[in-house]
């Protein structure tokens, strides 16, 4: 038997039908071990009523028709399951009938299976099978194991391992149900197997243990499958039996009972051998997996268990098994999460289970709901698929608060997650319908039955406050409920139709929300795609999604075409309402006007619309209006000659009646009538609306715009709606009439006239950015952005060249009034900007639109430095304000520098430098000559200048030219304004030389050497001898050049480094593992301006000798290049490079010392004195790094680099002690409570010697020897 005798518990079933296993008997054996078995105390395979006079089979040592050798097939096993070309059934019956033969020689070759499609090469030998153990086999397997290559049959890619999966378990499940009736009793074929596969799933080889518990899982559905086959059979004898017993004694059949009772002594005895093998796959390999380091492995685990538990329910449904589902359901891998939600999804779609999910629901239920929200979508998805079967099987399982939780999500961008929540909310609120209402005949209008349902959505969309959504919730609705969202005679009922005797009306908000929910309905149905912001595109539609597209689209223009005038005369003063109702014709089917003989309906929506064109003011409403124009009057259709009348009949009055009213508004002079001006007002916003999407040049706008654009500049107090529709107007009479000259149709004389007048519109817009209104100024500037966009250069690219007499470069003076717009109106604080938005700045709303309005200004300005429109150098001013503002327009900004240095690299570095200069002449106006460098003011200018650094990014080869002329400039920069008080004093600008050193690591190692030659271009003698702390930012410089740098040209005298110097030079150290460049590189073509440096000294500083540590190289005669070196001071480090005090320095007795090295000389004694207190710190540093050393002598004699590796090993089990506790996170109840054992091979490594890849084991003081300081 396959149960070991220790267990005190074992798989249980129980005659009746409240049969189940016990899953927890593995608590009483820790390491769930004791049930492995052994394969060599077998008995005699019992052989089957069936199964006498079968074993001849194709032959000895044949199996699938191949011969064999040494128990090896020609064509393995492996090999037809991998092809999977041969039928699975075929092959195990020729492998029953070799087990039949020969059982040692088939079940070898099944191990060799398994070994196999584990990725290892090594084979099991017979001599192997019969002398060694599991433990001794599996061991020898993994040292055959391939080391070079982490992919195993299960992982690997391509088309000849994409079905391997399916093969291998297609293979185990039919192996188990062509042996289920005998060979699987005989106690040795299911024992070896059980034993090999617990063996395998506890190795730390991944590949062997993800096989085998693949395996092990699918052996155990099997095997249930069996049980479930042998628990329906014994009810039947049992019932037979009784039938049979119950009969009188004369009719009663003695030998029959006798022949059932047999039977099912038999089957019990089956079912019990069943139970020990899945008791001991369960807790030898289930109950350790599930848990496993791997996700794919713990995925497989609570995948199958859902299976048993809705396979065979009553013996594993129950808490007992449920645990494990819910525990796991807080993995932290979304695939194991997902596993469980799609396992209790099949246990809650069967309602006869309810009540055995009573318990788990109750306590998992809080889980399930937060996995709503779950950060996987696929996983969010499942959980709210999940909630809907649970409120199907109870209404009253879920609380309003876990319903409200789901309901939300129907407005989610990702449309899976809305189409999930869309179908949990149509079964709440949609699904409950009265029986009387299916047994009444269908009634129409609002006395339908959708009427009550279309009321409960608009009720929703008002309570959900997101108001501007509607789209969306329709869109999560519409694969469910599309029947009642397409009832547009329901919908039109509830508005037009008085409301029935009894039954309230829709209030005014409702019906607004009814007509926005039409809306999107019929929008839906006409696109036939989500709405902007969900999905990722438009998708190609199947011919029943087309036919269904346009069966809507037809039946939609059949109802609204009769009924969308009377409902726009109904609410025709409503702005809302007519703005959503004018948008239902752009979706219409155009030719049933002409085919349903639908013109006098036209006509009334034609006479609807001019009614409302006269009667309203409101932007919106024109602009629906004017696009419902552009949607009618369509060439293509018969009914363009009657709309197009009727628009020009509406355009002809509206433009007369400007024309006469603008020439008496501008007579009145300077006290002009409000009403005049009320009706110039509307009559130029009509126009404006229209010109948006009509072509208006026949009536010359221009003129009369023009007009009242320049009186407005002469008097100065026109209204300021009226200078900004007229400055809109204008704009679309530039664009029809670029239009109109870009077909080539046009006379030269068109183009002459659009020139003339685009330049007095631009001429005009600019006097306008000096106006006193902020509205009309950034009108103004936005229409001058796009003008000079669209006239640029870039109007003459593809092919029109003839465009080029448009061609318009804005003068100095115009770029200057642009950039100071932004700087006035958009680097403002939030404060200063409440002044210009008419209040609208006390709540939140107002301040996101006032700041969404000035992205768009310094957008539209920065579209004009990216295409070369205005100088790259105007963005200086731009990008100062890349910190100061970066929450606001960092992201901007950001790309802005990104598009320049694609443009212009050098420019662009130019231009940032120029920034810099700019902040820092600012900073020196504020604080004067004599700041503080740790002001918040220098500080924020150094903070910049390291950002701008890192917007230059790792590849120095190709910035090499634009960070040589960057430090052209700050050195030019910095020495530009001399001290007033005498060359004793440093620079006025000298402190830049600090805020340009954060250039200095994005300079190549020969270029340091070129841009520090250029530095000594504008040092003197008195500056390389001062030691105060104005001049740190010179010496800062200077080391931050020398950091990296060839070691023949660092200065000895360099490194006396004064206390006062800056953390980040203290911190720079030498550049390492920088790519070298051959010395001819450095000649290109941005050296061009320090190529004379090179050979040439600098008159004022002579040669000095180069002293050096003896320790570090021998002594030789330096060339006089290379012996130049300024008086610097040095840094520690490099002072313990260069000096030693036991070490006499070199005597260059051939060279007569100078002044130079006199001063040097000086220097060095002064290095000495300090000498002393540095050995004691230089001891201190020995001791440490011979500790050090001690520390990696001691690992390596402890075997941590072995030659012999372990091939693909991790650690089985999951570790960390918050792994559990966040699987037992919510469950704090007493039936569920377990304590999960660690892992064998955990326990066991810990007991032979210590984890060396833990780090507090490497440094324990036991393990190294050496005590710690």
């Amino acid at each position: 038997m396959i149960a070991a005798p220790e267990l005190q518990t074992e798989f249980h079933f129980a005659q009746d039908t409240d049969t189940r296993f016990s899953s927890d008997t593995d608590f009483d054996d820790p390491d769930g071990r004791n049930i492995i078995i052994g394969k060599g105390k077998a008995k005699k395979g019992k052989k089957g009523p069936g199964e006498k006079g079968k074993g001849v089979g194709k032959g000895p040592g044949r199996m699938n028709g191949h011969h064999q050798e040494n128990g090896m097939e020609n064509v393995m096993l492996f090999e037809v399951v991998r092809l999977g070309k041969s039928a699975m059934q075929s092959v195990v019956d020729d492998w029953i009938e070799s087990y039949k033969h020969d059982r040692d020689v088939a079940l070898l070759d099944l191990i060799n299976f398994f070994i196999q499609c584990s990725g290892c090469k090594g084979v099991v030998s017979g001599e192997m099978f019969r002398n060694m153990q599991n433990s001794e086999i599996i061991r020898k397997m993994t040292e055959e194991f391939d080391e070079d290559s982490g992919d195993y049959p299960l992982t690997m890619a391509g088309p000849q391992w994409k079905k391997f999966k399916s093969s291998f378990c297609e293979f185990i499940g039919v192996l188990v149900r062509q042996c289920q009736y005998s060979i699987i009793y005989d106690e040795y074929m299911m024992d070896t197997v059980i034993s090999l596969l617990t063996g395998l799933s506890d190795s730390q080889v991944r590949a062997f243990r993800h096989t085998s518990t693949l395996a092990a899982m699918k052996l155990m559905t099997a095997l249930v499958n069996v049980a479930l086959n042998l628990s329906i059979n014994m009810d039947n004898t049992q019932r037979q039996y009784e039938a049979e017993r119950n009969k009188m004694i004369g009719k009663r059949a003695n030998d029959r009972l006798e022949l059932l009772l047999q039977k099912r002594k038999e089957l019990q005895e089956n079912q019990d051998e069943i139970e020990n093998m899945m008791n001991a796959i369960f807790k030898g390999v289930f109950v350790h997996r599930y848990r496993d380091a791997i996700a794919e492995i713990r995925a497989i685990c609570i995948e199958e268990i859902g299976v048993w538990m809705k396979m065979y329910s009553d013996a594993f449904l129950n808490d007992s098994y449920l645990k494990y589902v819910g525990w796991t359901m807080h993995d932290k891998q979304g695939e194991v999460r997902l596993k469980c939600l799609t396992a209790l999804q099949g246990l809650y779609h069967n309602r006869e289970l309810n009540a055995r999910l009573e318990l788990f629901t109750s306590r998992f239920k809080d889980r399930i709901v937060s996995m709503t929200l779950d950060k996987e979508y696929d996983v969010a998805v499942q959980a709210i698929k999940l909630l809907t079967l649970v409120l199907h099987s109870s209404d009253e399982v879920l609380t309003a608060e876990d319903c409200e939780s789901v309901y939300h999500l129907v407005y989610s961008a990702h449309r899976p997650v809305a189409v999930a929540a869309g179908e949990f909310l149509f079964k709440k609120l949609f699904s409950h319908r009265d029986p009387e209402d299916d047994s009444m005949p269908k009634r129409r209008g609002r006395q339908s039955v959708n009427a009550n349902l279309i009321k409960t959505a608009v009720f929703f969309f008002l309570e959900s406050e997101l108001h501007e959504h509607a789209a969306y919730l329709v869109d999560s609705m519409w694969d469910c409920a599309a029947e009642i969202l397409k009832d547009w005679e329901c919908m039109i009922s509830l508005l037009l139709d008085e409301p029935l005797p009894g039954e309230e009306a829709l209030t005014d908000r409702q019906e607004t929300a009814l007509i926005e929910i039409m809306l999107c309905t019929i929008r839906q149905a006409a696109e036939c795609h989500p709405p902007v912001g969900r999905g990722t595109g438009k998708r190609v539609l199947t011919a029943k999604e087309k036919k269904t597209q346009l069966d809507d689209r037809t039946r939609m223009t059949e109802i609204f075409a009769i009924s969308l005038p009377a409902l726009l005369a109904k609410y025709s003063v409503d702005s809302e309402k007519v703005t959503n109702l004018l948008q239902l014709p752009q979706f219409f089917d155009l030719e049933i006007y002409t085919t349903g003989r639908l013109e006098k309906h036209l006509d009334s929506l034609l006479r609807q619309i001019r009614e409302i064109v006269e009667k309203h003011t409101d932007t919106d409403v024109l602009e629906a209006c004017s696009k419902t124009y552009h949607a009618l009057c369509n060439e293509e259709f018969t009914i363009f000659n009657r709309v197009d009348i009727a628009r020009s009949q509406l355009l002809d009055e509206q433009v007369d009646k400007f024309n006469r009213l603008l020439e008496d508004f501008l007579q009145e002079g300077e006290d002009p009538d409000e009403d005049d001006a009320y009706q110039v007002l509307s009559t130029l916003k009509r126009i404006t609306a229209f010109h948006n999407a009509h072509d208006l040049s026949k009536w010359d706008l221009f003129t009369s715009n023009y007009k009242l654009l320049n009186t407005g500049i002469e008097n100065g107090d026109m209204p300021e709606q009226i200078v900004i529709h007229a400055l809109q107007c204008t704009h679309y009479v530039i664009l029809w009439s670029l239009a109109k000259v870009s077909e080539g149709t046009s006379k030269k004389e068109d183009m002459l006239t659009l020139r003339k007048q685009m330049r007095a519109f631009c001429l005009m817009c600019q006097r306008y950015l000096t106006s006193v209104n902020t509205a009309v100024k950034e009108q103004a500037f936005t229409i001058l952005c796009d003008l000079l966009l669209i006239f640029s250069h870039q109007i003459v690219s593809g092919g029109r060249e003839a465009l080029e007499p448009l061609v318009y470069n804005p003068e100095a003076s115009l770029q200057s009034d642009l950039l100071n717009f932004i700087l006035d109106h958009v680097f403002i604080d939030q404060d200063e900007d409440s002044n210009s938005t008419d209040g609208q700045q006390d709540d939140e709303a107002g301040k996101i639109e006032a700041l969404h309005k000035r992205r768009n200004l310094l957008a539209a300005y920065c579209k004009l430095i990216i295409y070369n429109v205005v100088e790259i150098n105007t963005g200086a001013d731009i990008f100062k304000q890349y910190m100061r503002y970066y929450n606001d327009y960092g992201d901007i900004i950001k790309e802005t520098m990104s598009k320049t240095r694609q443009i212009d690299k050098i420019q662009c570095a130019k231009t940032l430098i120029l920034s810099l200069q700019q902040l820092f002449n600012e900073m020196l106006s504020d604080l004067g000559p004599s700041f503080d460098r740790s002001s918040s003011a220098f500080c924020g200018i150094k903070e910049l200048a390291r950002r701008f650094s890192l917007t230059f990014g790792l590849d120095q080869v190709k910035t090499r030219e634009a960070i040589a002329m960057l430090h052209k400039d700050g050195i030019e920069f910095a020495f530009k304004e001399p001290n007033p008080q005498g060359e004793g004093h440093p620079p006025l600008n000298l402190a830049f030389l600090d805020i340009l050193s954060e250039f200095s690591s994005k300079l190549m190692r020969q270029d340091k050497r070129t841009v520090h030659m250029y530095l000594e271009r504008f040092m003197t003698f008195q500056m390389a001898l001062q030691r105060e702390d104005c001049w740190l930012p010179l010496i800062s410089y200077r080391n931050s050049l020398q950091a990296g740098g060839d070691d023949d040209t660092m200065s000895v005298v360099s490194g006396i480094s004064s206390r006062g110097s800056s953390v980040r030079s203290k911190k720079a150290k030498p550049a390492t593992g920088k790519r070298k460049l051959p010395e001819e590189e450095s000649s290109s073509s941005s050296e061009i301006w320090m190529s004379r440096e090179q050979s040439m000294q600098t008159p004022v500083m002579m040669p000095s000798p180069h002293l050096t540590s003896t320790i570090m190289r021998e002594p030789k005669r330096l060339r006089p290049e290379e012996s130049y070196m300024g008086v610097y001071t040095m840094t520690p480090d490099q002072q313990q490079q260069h000096t030693h005090p036991q070490t006499p320095q070199p005597q260059h007795h051939q060279t007569p010392l100078d002044y130079n090295t006199q001063v040097t000389w000086m220097l060095a004694q002064r290095q000495q004195q300090e000498e002393v207190a540095r050995q004691q710190q230089e001891r201190a540093m020995n001791y440490a790094k011979l500790r050090s050393n001690l520390q990696h002598a001691i690992r390596r004699g402890t075997g941590l680099m072995e030659d012999d590796e372990e091939p693909i090993v991790e650690d089985v089990m999951m570790s960390s002690e918050g792994r559990i506790e966040d699987l037992n996170e919510g469950m704090d109840f007493d039936t569920m409570d377990i304590d999960l054992p660690p892992s064998k091979n955990r326990r066991e490594r810990s007991e032979l010697k210590p984890d060396f890849f833990d780090p507090a084991s490497i440094m324990d003081e036991s393990v190294l020897g050496v005590p710690m300081f």
